[in-house]
C-alpha cells in the first residue's frame, strides 16, 4: 500500500486531460495541482516506545517482527480517508505508531496484549489498512506509547467444512487470497467491497463490513458462525452452532468492535460454491424515485439478485462521462445474478419481469461490464483529484424504505450547502448500495474544489451531514464502522445507556484500555468539576 495514496503506487496516475476537463467543467473553477511531500523529506518523531517494552514484545514475537522502521511506521499512520490522505501528502507523520509488531499466531497476540498492558502501551490492530472513518489512527491519550499491531503473519486458511459449508479463516489473508485458498475447494464467500484487493478477513469481522454482492451472499457479520478473539484477560471462543438460545450471541460484542474490545484471530464463515454461472444486466429508469421503487420490490418480493445498486440521476450522468459514454438521462441499475445456469435464469426472468412492471428498460450487459472494469478504481481516481486540487470524499448511511427520501434529500442539501459557502458549489451523488426488504443504504460520493483548507471544508460538510443522518432517522454508518470520526454521533445512535454498556464490557475485556483507544465509544463529558479545575484558556 501506498504511504499517502490508496493502492498500488504503480497503479497511480495524474488525472487524464479529458477527466480534468470535465472536472473543472462540472465544479465551475479552475483546477490547481496540489502539491505533496516526498516520503524522503518526512519528519518522522522517533519512537518512544520504552525499552522494557520493546524487549517485552520482542521476547513474544522475535526481535525481527518488532519494526521501528521509519517507513513500516509511515505506512501505519492512520487509514485511507481523505482527511488521512491529506495530512499526509502534506508531510504530517506525528501521528506514526512507536513500533510495528507482528504476531504469528492467538498465543503470541495473548502476550503481546498483556505485555502491553503492563507497559502501558496502546495497542491498533492493524489489517489491510484501508479504514476511511478514522479507525486505525493510532492514537494513545495517556499511555506511554503506542504500536500498530499488524496481524499480516496471520493469513492462513485453517479448516474446510465441505459438508457444512463452513471455512476457518485468520483475520490477515487479505480477500484475494482467501478467495484463491477457498477456490481449490470449489468454493467463495462472495464478499466484494470496493476495499477487496486490500482489505483483510479480521477488519471484515471487525467493522461489519458489507460488500457490493450483499444482496445474495449477506453482510460479512452475518456469514460469521464462530470467532476466536484475544483480549488482555484472555482468549473468547463464541459461536458453536448455526443458531443458539444460549443467552445473548456475545460473538456479536465482538462483530464491530473495531479492535477496542479484543483482536479477531480467527472466524468460521458461511461459504458457498463457486457459482457455475452470471448473468449481468443494466437498466434504467426515468428518475431516482421510480428507480427506488423497483429496487424495493426486487427486496420485498423474493430472491433478489445477487447484486443490485442504483446511481441518482447525477451520478448516472458523471460515470457515463468519465466512461467516455453517452449519458442519456435518468438513474441507472446494476443487477447480477449468480448460482447454477438454472437459478440464474430462472432469477433473472423474475428480476426482469419486476423492474419491467416497475417501469424500467434492459440496456444489456454492457454497461455492466464498465461498471465491473472499473468497480474498484474508485480510490484511484479520489487520490488524482486530490493531486489536481479537487477535495473529494464518500459518506454512507442507512434508513427504512419510507425514510429514503427525505434522508437522501436532507444529506444531499447538507453537504451542498456546508460546501457552497464559498461560492463554488460541489458535485454531490448518490447511489443505493445495499437492500433488504425492510430498507436500503445511501452511499454519497462528494466532489468540490479543495480552496486553501480542503481537510477543513470537508469537516465542516461531514458535520452537517452527520447531523442531518441523525436528525432523519438514519445510522450514521452503514458498512464504514464509528472509528474516530462518527463517535460525535455515537450517543444519539445508541443512547446514552448503550454507551454505558460498551464502556462496561471494555472495562471487563480491557480494564488498562489499551485496546484501540479513541474508537467506538464516545469519551464521558468531562464532570462539572473538571470543567471548573480547568485553565482559563481550555475552556
Amino acid at each position: 500500500m501506498s504511504w499517502n495514496a490508496w493502492g498500488d503506487p504503480d497503479r497511480a496516475s495524474a488525472l487524464p486531460e479529458s477527466v480534468r476537463g470535465l472536472v473543472a467543467s462540472v465544479l465551475g473553477v479552475a483546477l490547481r495541482d496540489a502539491s505533496a511531500v516526498e516520503e524522503s523529506a518526512l519528519a518522522v518523531p522517533p519512537s518512544v516506545l520504552p525499552a522494557a517494552a520493546r524487549d517485552a514484545l520482542a521476547a513474544v514475537v522475535g526481535p525481527d517482527h518488532v519494526d521501528l522502521s521509519d517507513a513500516a511506521r509511515v505506512r501505519r499512520t492512520g487509514g485511507k480517508s481523505t482527511p488521512d490522505l491529506l495530512r499526509r501528502r502534506a508531510g504530517d507523520v506525528a501521528d506514526a505508531p512507536d513500533a510495528v509488531v507482528r504476531p504469528a499466531s492467538h498465543a503470541q497476540v495473548l502476550d503481546v496484549l498483556r505485555a502491553c498492558a503492563e507497559h502501558r502501551v496502546a495497542v491498533v490492530p492493524f489489517g489491510g489498512g484501508t479504514s476511511v472513518v478514522g479507525g486505525v489512527e493510532p492514537l494513545h491519550p495517556g499511555f506511554e506509547a503506542v504500536i500498530s499491531l499488524d496481524l499480516g503473519r496471520m493469513k492462513a486458511l485453517l479448516a474446510v467444512d465441505p459438508v457444512s459449508r463452513t471455512a476457518t479463516l485468520q483475520p490477515g489473508l487479505r480477500t484475494p487470497e482467501a478467495e484463491e485458498l477457498l477456490a481449490a475447494h470449489g468454493l467463495t464467500l462472495g464478499h466484494q467491497p470496493q476495499s477487496y484487493e486490500y482489505a483483510t478477513i479480521g477488519g471484515y469481522a471487525a467493522t461489519r463490513s458489507s460488500g457490493q454482492s450483499s444482496a445474495g451472499y449477506g453482510r460479512f457479520d452475518a456469514m460469521v458462525l464462530h470467532l476466536r478473539a484475544a483480549t488482555p484477560r484472555g482468549t473468547l471462543d463464541l459461536g458453536r452452532s448455526p443458531g443458539s438460545a444460549a443467552g445473548p450471541d456475545l460473538k456479536q460484542l465482538l462483530l464491530g468492535s473495531e479492535g477496542a474490545f479484543g483482536v479477531i484471530t480467527e472466524v468460521t464463515v458461511r461459504v458457498r460454491p463457486l457459482p457455475e454461472a452470471q448473468r449481468d444486466e443494466a437498466w434504467t429508469f426515468p428518475d431516482f424515485a421510480t428507480g427506488t421503487a423497483a429496487l424495493r420490490a426486487l427486496a420485498q418480493g423474493g430472491v433478489p439478485p445477487t447484486l443490485v445498486r442504483l446511481s441518482d440521476e447525477t451520478e448516472t450522468f458523471v460515470n457515463a462521462a468519465l466512461s467516455g459514454g453517452q449519458a442519456t438521462g435518468g438513474c441507472l441499475a446494476v443487477v447480477a445474478h449468480e448460482g447454477t445456469a438454472d437459478q440464474v435464469a430462472a432469477r433473472r426472468a423474475e428480476t426482469a419481469a419486476a423492474l419491467e412492471a416497475a417501469g424500467g428498460t434492459c440496456m444489456g450487459e454492457e454497461p455492466v461490464a464498465q461498471w465491473r472494469h472499473s468497480r474498484y478504481a474508485g480510490p484511484y481516481l479520489r487520490d488524482g483529484l486530490l493531486g489536481a486540487g479537487v477535495l473529494a470524499e464518500t459518506l454512507e448511511t442507512a434508513t427504512t424504505w419510507n425514510r429514503l427520501p427525505d434522508l437522501r434529500e436532507a444529506v444531499t442539501e447538507a453537504l451542498a450547502g456546508a460546501l457552497a459557502v464559498d461560492g463554488t458549489p460541489p458535485v454531490v451523488n448518490c447511489h443505493i448500495s445495499h437492500v433488504y426488504p425492510e430498507g436500503a443504504s445511501l452511499y454519497f460520493t462528494v466532489a468540490a474544489a479543495g480552496g486553501d483548507d480542503p481537510a477543513g471544508r470537508w469537516e465542516r460538510a461531514k458535520r452537517a451531514a452527520g447531523d442531518a443522518i441523525a436528525g432523519r432517522g438514519g445510522t450514521i454508518t452503514h458498512h464504514h464502522a464509528v472509528g474516530a470520526d462518527h463517535l460525535p454521533w455515537m450517543a444519539d445512535e445508541i443512547g446514552d445507556l448503550g454507551v454505558e454498556v460498551l464502556r462496561a464490557v471494555k472495562r471487563t475485556l480491557d480494564p488498562a484500555g489499551v485496546l484501540n483507544p479513541g474508537k467506538l465509544i464516545p469519551p464521558p463529558a468531562p464532570t462539572a468539576a473538571a470543567v471548573a479545575e480547568a485553565p482559563a484558556g481550555d475552556a
